[in-house]
């Protein structure tokens, strides 16, 4: 069990560091100032999630697993990150869509994670609850703003869900090490969670002028609970690693 609880921890905390590493790419090119600070520090919200869950997975270990090695030192396939967080930013609005939906399932999660019977994910988690709630309104703001805007923000964010859904679906596949903790109440359930997810993500959506893709048909992109990734995580993590790998023993 205790292999499974590190392999879920890594999952978590590799979720929130590529979310986190993606957003910060706008420090310094968000549309507006405003935007940009607000974006930035939704970036260093999900990094210090990803230090808590980075800190207790090492912690797991012996004493020669750290979180900087975790972090840093680890290839593309032992990443076990949702792929929707390390898909290339593109415009304003698909990262917007992008950070909704996945904020989205964050808030659902936590939630339910704050009941773990594992009290350092249920601490991680009530934290981390509080961020998310932040998350999930300006980024349900904006993407009723780009919707119910203009003619070209409106084609600009429908362009965005087209190219973001298909990585939704993973969200709710749980991996076996997801599964094997749910009898002893440490994991999330992530299949029980879809439908309050849904029903979140249409309301906003309504409010945006847009539409629920409701063909149940459309196929989705899986693997990376299991580090089957995309090409775009090893470029990502060359430029993330850079430092640590070219100067080893650096600290966070």
């Amino acid at each position: 069990m205790e292999n499974n609880l590190f392999n879920y921890t890594l999952h978590l905390a590799d979720n929130s560091l590529t979310m986190g590493h993606r957003l910060s790419e706008w420090t310094g090119h968000g549309p507006m100032l405003e935007q940009d600070i607000a974006i930035s520090n939704i970036a260093l919200d999900l990094i210090g999630q990803s230090r808590n869950f980075y800190q207790y997975a090492a912690a797991l270990k012996d004493d020669s697993v750290t979180e900087d090695l975790l972090a840093y030192l680890r290839d593309a396939r032992e990443f076990k990150n949702l792929l929707i967080t390390e898909i290339p930013n593109g415009d304003w609005a698909k990262t917007i869509m992008k950070l909704f939906l996945f904020s989205t399932y964050q808030f659902c999660f936590y939630q339910k994670l704050i009941d773990s019977s594992d009290k350092q994910l249920a601490a991680i988690a009530e934290k981390s609850l509080k961020e998310v709630t932040y998350h999930v309104r300006w980024s349900s703001e904006w993407v009723i703003r780009l919707g119910d805007g203009t003619e070209e923000s409106n084609k600009r964010i429908k362009l965005a869900m087209e190219e973001v859904w298909p990585f939704t679906g993973e969200m709710f596949q749980p991996a076996e090490y997801e599964s094997l903790l749910i009898n002893n109440r440490i994991s999330v359930d992530v299949s029980e969670i879809k439908n309050d997810w849904m029903g979140r993500v249409k309301s906003v959506l309504e409010e945006a002028t847009l539409s629920y893709p409701e063909d149940k048909n459309t196929w989705m992109q899986t693997g990376g609970k299991n580090g089957i990734h995309t090409e775009h995580l090893g470029y990502l993590l060359a430029e993330m690693q850079f430092l640590q790998r070219a100067y080893p023993g650096c600290e966070w």
